[in-house]
C-alpha cells in the first residue's frame, strides 16, 4: 500500500473517531419516531390522552391523585397542551406495561417534560431511555434554585440535622447530626417512581443513626424495614427524596 493511501485511510479513521458522538446522535435522532397530534385530555401531571390512546410522558413523574402538588401539576400541563397540537417523540419501547404510549411532548421546540421538572411539578424519572437526562437533571437543579413546588425546601428545624451516611443496594442510613432529638413522624422517603416509605411515630435521637432496609424484619430504634417491596433502588440509577410531614424537601441524593 503506497504512502498516499495510508494517509487517506488514516484521515478517514480519524475523522470518524472525532465525529463518532455526532454520528451517534444523528443515528439516534433518525431512529426516533415523531408524530404531530392534538391533545384531547389531560389525566394528570404526566399523562395525556390523544385520540384513543393514553400517552405517558417520558423521564418525569408527577404527584399522584391525593398527593400534594397533584392538582397544580395537572393544571400546569392542561394550560400548556390541552386542545393544542403537539409533537410526540417516541423512543425505543413505544409502550409501557399499562399499554400507554411513552413519549417526549413538544410544543415548537419546547420540551414539555423538561418544563414540568423545571417548575417543580414533576421529579426526574429515568428508566432505560436516557435521552434528555442531562437536560432533565439540569432542570431539577434550576427548580431547586427557584425553591418552588416539589423543590420547596423544608423549614422544619430538623431539616438541617438529617444526613445520609450510607445509600447503597437496598439500604439507606440516616444520621441526626444535631444536639437535639428529631421527630420524623410523617416524614417520607421516595424513589424516582411511585415507591414510598413513611416514618410513623419515630424519633431519631441526637447523634443516632437509623437504617432503613428494603425487606421484612422486626423494627427497632436503629433499624426500620421497608416492607411490601422486593426492591426499591434500581441498579441502573435512582434518586432518594426525603420530605417532611408537610411534603417539603429535606434532601435528595442521586446515584
Amino acid at each position: 500500500m503506497d504512502k498516499e493511501k495510508i494517509i487517506l485511510i488514516s484521515a478517514i479513521i480519524l475523522l470518524f473517531v472525532i465525529n463518532y458522538s455526532f454520528l451517534d446522535k444523528v443515528v439516534v435522532n433518525f431512529l426516533d419516531e415523531k408524530e404531530y397530534v392534538e391533545v384531547d385530555r389531560v389525566i394528570d401531571g404526566d399523562t395525556i390522552v390523544v385520540g384513543d390512546e393514553s400517552v405517558r410522558l417520558l423521564g418525569v413523574n408527577s404527584p399522584e391523585k391525593g398527593e400534594a402538588g397533584y392538582e397544580k401539576a395537572k393544571e400546569f400541563l392542561e394550560g400548556l397542551v390541552l386542545n393544542k397540537n403537539v409533537r410526540l417523540e417516541y423512543r425505543k419501547l413505544k409502550y409501557d406495561k399499562y399499554h400507554r404510549v411513552l413519549a417526549f411532548v413538544f410544543i415548537s421546540n419546547t420540551n414539555i417534560n423538561i418544563e414540568l421538572v423545571r417548575w417543580g411539578l414533576a421529579n426526574v424519572y429515568i428508566l432505560e431511555d436516557r435521552k434528555y437526562e442531562d437536560e432533565l437533571r439540569d432542570a431539577w437543579e434550576e427548580c431547586i434554585e427557584k425553591n418552588v413546588n416539589l423543590c420547596e425546601k423544608s423549614e422544619d428545624k430538623c431539616a438541617e440535622c438529617i444526613e445520609i451516611e450510607k445509600f447503597e443496594e437496598q439500604t439507606v442510613v440516616f444520621r441526626n447530626s444535631c444536639y437535639f432529638d428529631c421527630s420524623l413522624d410523617g416524614w417520607e422517603i421516595k424513589d424516582e417512581g411511585r415507591k414510598k416509605f413513611v416514618f410513623e411515630d419515630f424519633v431519631l435521637k441526637k447523634g443516632w443513626k437509623v437504617e432503613v432496609i428494603v425487606g421484612d424484619g422486626k423494627d427497632s430504634a436503629e433499624v426500620l424495614y421497608w416492607r411490601g417491596e422486593d426492591y426499591v433502588w434500581t441498579d441502573t440509577g435512582d434518586t432518594l427524596y426525603l420530605r417532611d410531614e408537610e411534603g417539603r424537601l429535606v434532601l435528595y441524593e442521586t446515584y
